[in-house]
Formats: structure tokens, C-alpha cells, sequence
């Protein structure tokens, strides 16, 4: 998954999200509905969050200093966690308090009746069409894989946000419908304040989902299985190496791998036979995964285990 496909992705995120956003809020300056507003909340959030992805993608391509020789790759996963973080807090808690004092104190919705009902459909759409793009954008890195294996596996954390956060609007905009249409046909407001509920709990749910996988990459991810079996392969291919003793990857960012490798060569090899031998080695990793861009090859001798 490219960083040009990711951003696109987000930018038409973003752009759906400011515009709904605008029209919830208006819509519940109208009718005092708390489910308005925290579909407000909600999509102010979203808005928040691409601009956090945004944000994470620009840093993360500064060049490595002294300070910081591996890069900045790992801005971008800081960047999602702090998503996950807003999500729960002004998204999820926020929800969930307009929901507990729409239920201690319910009111029927009186006017502009309608204009809730016309800005979730239309917001529907919106949230639909920004999701449309996520699917499309990650198709090809998909592959064979399932949705939910895809936000698993990737160490692009752009997509998964955007197919999560776009996925949770869409529920939401459920559960506002629900909530606000029965509100509208008993003139019970605790519809209204349990369709806020519900998109509160949404919210919560979502949010502690997307911190557990971010926090992952944040900590750092090995290779792929793909991955680390063309790696080795490569390796292996070169008449030098005799075997693979171990080896350690880590995703330095979505688009940077660090490799570090001990590999067993002949005890009869000179320094100049070994070093071509490594050579070798990190040029046919490179042309195998060009992600890797870092490497630390380290020669040794295999021996034997000690009995027992």
C-alpha cells in the first residue's frame, strides 16, 4: 500500500467529514436532538483524526539525524494512536454523556422535524462514498486476504483507521435514524437519548479495537510471513552462505523494514570471500523486498549442539 494511495484515501475522508459535520451541526442547532449532536461530535472527531493522520504521514518522511538514525517511520503509528485516543474521548465519552442527560431529562423533537431525518440519509451517502474509496484504495493490498485480516495484518495504519472510523459512521448514522425516527413517532425523547447511547458505545468499542492493533505497530511488527520467506530465500541463494543461523525483521514504518541476520559461512572463507559474500546477500534481499532498507548481515560458523 502505497503512501500516495493512503493519503488520497484520507483526504476524501476529511473532506466528507468537514462536510457532514457542518450539516449535523446545523441540523441539531434546529432540533435540540441529542443524537444530532453527537453524530456532530463524532464527525468533528473524524475530522480531528484525519488531520492526525495527515499530519503523521508529512513527519514521518523527515530524513534520519543522529538523533534519530533509524528515521521517523514510527510517526505514523504514534499519529493513529493518538486517533484511537480522540475517538474514545471526545467521539465515544462525549456520546455517552449527552445520551445520560437526554434520558434524565427527555424531550420530544417539535421543530424542523424533518431535517434530522434528510441530513443522516444525505450524511449516509457521504460516509458511503469515503468509504467506497478506503475499499478501493486497499483492494490491491488486500490481496486474498478478508477485511478484518487486512486490518490485522497491514502496517499501514492510515487505511485501517479510515475503513474503521468510516465503517463506525455508517452504524452510527444507523442507530441516529433509529433513534430519531421513533423520537418522532411516540414524542418519547429517550429514543433519542439511547440512539445516543448507542453511538457512544460504537464509538468506545471502535476506539479500544483500533488502539490494540495500532499499539502493535507502535511497538514494533516483524516482516510478513511473504516476507520473511523471500528474505531468507534470497539469503540462501547465495553460494557463500552456508545457512540462515537466525534472524530479526521490524517494521520501521509501513514502507521501511530493518533486517538483521546471522548466517553461517565456511571457516575456511578469507575476510574478502565473506564480505562479497554478504554483499551479495543484502543486494538480492533488496531486489526481493524493496521495503527493506535497512540491513545488518553478521557471518559465523555453525556449530554443533551440545549433547543433551
Amino acid at each position: 500500500m502505497s503512501t500516495e494511495d493512503s493519503t488520497k484515501a484520507v483526504v476524501m475522508a476529511l473532506a466528507a467529514n468537514l462536510g457532514i459535520a457542518v450539516t449535523k451541526f446545523v441540523a441539531y442547532l434546529l432540533t435540540a436532538s441529542s443524537a444530532m449532536l453527537a453524530e456532530s461530535v463524532h464527525s468533528v472527531a473524524d475530522s480531528g483524526n484525519q488531520i492526525l493522520l495527515l499530519i503523521g504521514g508529512r513527519r514521518s518522511v523527515r530524513t534520519a539525524t543522529p538523533e534519530h538514525p533509524f528515521g521517523f517511520g514510527h510517526e505514523r503509528y504514534v499519529y493513529a494512536f493518538l486517533v484511537a485516543i480522540v475517538l474514545f474521548t471526545l467521539g465515544g465519552l462525549f456520546a455517552l454523556y449527552g445520551a445520560w442527560e437526554k434520558i434524565r431529562d427527555p424531550h420530544p423533537i417539535t421543530s424542523w422535524q424533518w431535517v434530522p431525518i434528510v441530513v443522516l440519509l444525505l450524511a449516509a451517502v457521504m460516509e458511503a462514498t469515503a468509504l467506497r474509496t478506503a475499499l478501493r484504495q486497499s483492494r490491491s493490498a488486500r490481496a486474498r486476504v478478508g477485511w478484518f485480516g487486512f486490518i490485522r495484518r497491514t502496517k499501514s495504519p492510515e487505511l485501517p483507521v479510515i475503513l474503521l472510523e468510516d465503517t463506525g459512521a455508517l452504524i452510527g448514522l444507523a442507530f441516529a435514524l433509529v433513534g430519531v425516527g421513533l423520537t418522532l413517532i411516540t414524542g418519547n425523547g429517550v429514543w433519542d437519548g439511547l440512539g445516543s447511547g448507542a453511538i457512544g458505545l460504537l464509538l468506545v468499542v471502535f476506539a479500544v479495537l483500533l488502539a490494540v492493533e495500532v499499539k502493535s505497530l507502535l511497538i514494533g511488527e516483524s516482516a510478513s510471513e511473504e516476507n520473511i520467506r523471500l528474505i531468507r530465500g534470497a539469503i540462501l541463494d547465495c553460494a557463500d552462505i552456508d545457512a540462515v543461523i537466525h534472524m530479526r525483521t521490524m517494521h520501521l514504518g509501513p514502507e521501511e523494514l530493518l533486517v538483521a541476520a546471522k548466517v553461517a559461512v565456511d571457516a575456511e572463507d578469507d575476510a574478502r570471500r565473506v564480505t562479497r559474500a554478504i554483499d551479495e546477500a543484502e543486494r538480492r534481499i533488496r531486489e526481493a523486498v524493496p521495503i527493506a532498507k535497512i540491513i545488518y548481515i553478521e557471518p559465523d560458523l555453525l556449530r554443533p549442539r551440545s549433547p543433551g
